[in-house]
């Protein structure tokens, strides 16, 4: 490491300036806002088998195809939309994913209703605080936790699709509602003071 460069978390290094970027500007940022929650939902579901570069990638590619990550558009997305989707090469052209969107989309609208706000409805699980871990090696932060776990199990009652515990355990780390940075990562204090 060059000399008064920054101390970054490790998976960020190495892969792109956008992976970078996306580590320095928004991981971990906590976000109680229902766009940024839904965009999230979207993507972290793409996601499923492959590596987030690939779907960082194709996110603009996602925000053109998938109105903005507006969920009352992409809840009335129709089959014959979902076809066209599914031949859009700007973004990951898996018909179970596409469909899951659709069917997620009006299942967070049904949250938002219930709730007020989906984002009222997650950070219910982390009863409003982000959790604050303490990680000194990436190889100790897990892939699922029981909060993860009860998260994904009232999605799934809910209609969500693809929302596994450790999908859902990457939302919550994206959106921060769990601080995994590791303690020496110069991230690490500064997105607990977004909160």
């Amino acid at each position: 490491m060059a000399k008064g460069e920054k101390i970054r978390c490790p998976w960020s290094l190495g892969v792109s300036d956008e992976y970078r970027v996306y580590h320095d500007c928004e991981w971990g940022v906590p976000a109680y806002d229902d766009a940024t929650q839904f965009e999230f939902l979207v993507l972290e579901s793409a996601q499923a088998g492959l590596s987030w570069s690939t779907v960082l990638h194709k996110r603009d590619g996602y925000r053109q195809a998938f109105a903005g990550f507006d969920p009352v558009q992409v809840a009335c997305f129709s089959a014959q939309k979902i076809d066209q989707l599914i031949a859009n090469p700007k973004i990951i052209r898996n018909r179970l994913k596409i469909r899951s969107a659709v069917t997620n989309a009006q299942a967070f609208l049904a949250v938002q209703q219930e709730f007020g706000s989906f984002s009222a409805y997650i950070w219910g699980f982390v009863e409003g605080q982000p959790v604050l871990n303490h990680w000194r090696r990436q190889q100790d932060i897990p892939v699922t936790t029981p909060i993860s776990d009860a998260l994904s199990k009232d999605l799934r009652q809910r209609g969500f699709k693809f929302v596994g515990s450790t999908i859902m355990y990457a939302h919550m780390q994206a959106t921060g509602l769990v601080n995994d940075h590791l303690i020496d990562c110069y991230r690490y204090q500064e997105v607990q003071t977004k909160g």
